[in-house]
């Protein structure tokens, strides 16, 4: 039987306001446990809760960003549930009033194509605290920094087929709200986590199956995994004559396998009502035409302005559009450069092989984008060859100077000098005057082999200084002559 998988997913974004949704606390990652909690935070009785007018304003960012209707009222709830982690016995959440409604987001698939992912909703609520469960001798501690930080849940709607369109799409959500300054999408400190409801159905057939949700998946990798895992699952199971249960799971990617951790609950199991504490927010035009007005250049924005303006491929307008950062980068260096192209493949390849074997982000590089854009002008104007300006970009990344300071200190400039490289060409063919011979007596696939030869011969002579082209050209001359 021909299975279809079909994916929703849930992505709780922590929005970046330096103090939590209800109260002052700070929000800061990392402090030592239980020093950023206060009265209201841990739930003590006679404390009211305050709104963070920031945490709206980030939400409504969002909601325009992804052309959906923000709520003129929106309304808080509270989710009722008991865990060692949640000191009021409550969430406070949005429920039936959410503050955006239906919107998009476009990704782009591995094959180039653009697929449109509906969002059914994004709204407000706080976090829980966090358990652990380490050195405490078979107990477990609770940490409650965490409690009440807020968070932007996005629901999408079940439009996803596959794991890997599921990485794209949160790949997408985790540029947007980057783009936005909404949310630092760190993920291993659990800035932005992921829900994936999954479940499986014999192609053709128009309802759903039975879902299973696999709760806070934190990394690209192992949502492709924890899904592919889950869709092979249920596949064995319907197969084998089971029946999948509606319930939450847990990825363990040690194992590569996800496990039961509960049945999945209902929306009535969690006996909404509209907070008491809270009251209704109003959000007006005004408001939103302010917000609207501050939106930065968004990412499919600047991936079809880098294919317009400088003629980039689509994979490296998408490539360098990934994040605002490496964006920002790659356009400094093409205003000190005019080179769009050559610019982006140094950015690509190495710059960015530079940052992976290091691990670090390209706004802790080592070369800055005017000093890249300098090497690339000594490129251009030949003082330097593109073998020559590997070892000039490791001297600047080893911290050496500028490129015109390194090329200068090492006597790097390149030989342009027509003369110069003719007397260096004669004495390479006089000392290979056997191979020369043969070349001369061989046809054209073998002289085509051939001719390698006597090039590094002569770049080996110049050290690598000789200008390639110029070499080429007249090597070629002399040896048909």
């Amino acid at each position: 039987m021909q299975w279809e998988t079909v994916i929703g997913l849930e992505i709780h974004a922590q929005l970046s306001t330096q103090s939590k949704i209800f109260s002052g606390s700070a929000t800061t990652f990392g402090a030592e446990p239980n020093t950023q909690a206060n009265l209201v935070d841990l739930g003590m009785p006679g404390t009211l809760p305050v709104l963070n007018a920031e945490a709206v304003r980030m939400a409504c960012k969002f909601g325009l960003a992804i052309d959906a209707q923000i709520a003129g009222k929106n309304v808080f709830a509270r989710k009722n549930y008991f865990y060692p982690d949640l000191p009021k016995g409550y969430q406070t959440s949005q429920m039936d009033h959410p503050i955006v409604g239906k919107g998009f987001l476009d990704i782009t698939l591995e094959d180039g194509t653009v697929k449109r992912i509906g969002i059914t909703r994004a709204h407000l609520e706080e976090d829980a605290g966090k358990s652990l469960h380490e050195d405490f001798h078979g107990m477990s501690g609770i940490d409650l920094n965490r409690a009440g930080t807020p968070l932007l849940e996005i629901v999408s709607e079940p439009d996803i087929r596959s794991a890997k369109e599921a990485v794209a799409y949160v790949k997408a959500i985790h540029a947007l709200v980057r783009y936005l300054g909404i949310c630092d999408g760190n993920m291993a400190e659990g800035s932005l986590r992921c829900d994936c409801n999954v479940s499986v159905r014999p192609k053709g057939q128009e309802a759903f199956g039975t879902r299973a949700e696999i709760k806070n998946v934190n990394s690209f990798r192992f949502i492709e995994k924890a899904i592919n895992h889950e869709v092979q699952r249920q596949i064995e199971l319907i197969e084998d004559g089971g029946k999948v249960v509606q319930e939450t799971r847990l990825y363990d990617p040690n194992k590569d396998e996800t496990r039961s951790m509960r049945s999945k609950e209902e929306a009535n199991d969690y006996r909404y009502f509209p907070c008491p504490d809270l009251l209704p927010v109003v959000i007006e035009h005004s408001f939103l035409d302010e917000i609207r007005a501050s939106l930065p250049e968004l990412p499919t924005q600047k991936r079809e302005r880098f294919q317009s303006e400088f003629g980039l491929s689509a994979y490296d307008a998408s490539v360098l559009s990934a994040s605002r950062e490496m964006a920002d980068y790659f356009e400094a260096v093409n205003q000190v450069c005019g080179d769009a192209k050559l610019a982006a493949n140094w950015v690509m390849v190495e710059l960015s092989s530079l940052l992976n074997k290091e691990g670090l982000e390209i706004e802790q590089s080592p070369v800055s984008a005017e000093q890249l854009g300098g090497m690339i002008l000594r490129i251009k104007d030949n003082t330097i060859s593109g073998k020559i300006a590997k070892m000039v970009f490791e001297a600047m990344a080893a911290g050496e100077g500028s490129a015109d300071q390194i090329i200068e200190q090492k006597g790097l400039k390149q030989v342009t000098d027509t003369g110069a490289i003719d007397a260096m060409l004669d004495e390479v063919l006089a000392a290979n005057a056997a191979q020369v011979e043969q070349y001369r007596a061989s046809d054209e696939a073998k002289r085509g082999k051939m001719f390698g030869f006597f090039v590094g011969q002569a770049m080996k002579a110049s050290k690598g200084k000789a200008n390639p082209g110029q070499v080429n050209e007249l090597l070629k001359k002399k040896l048909e002559g």
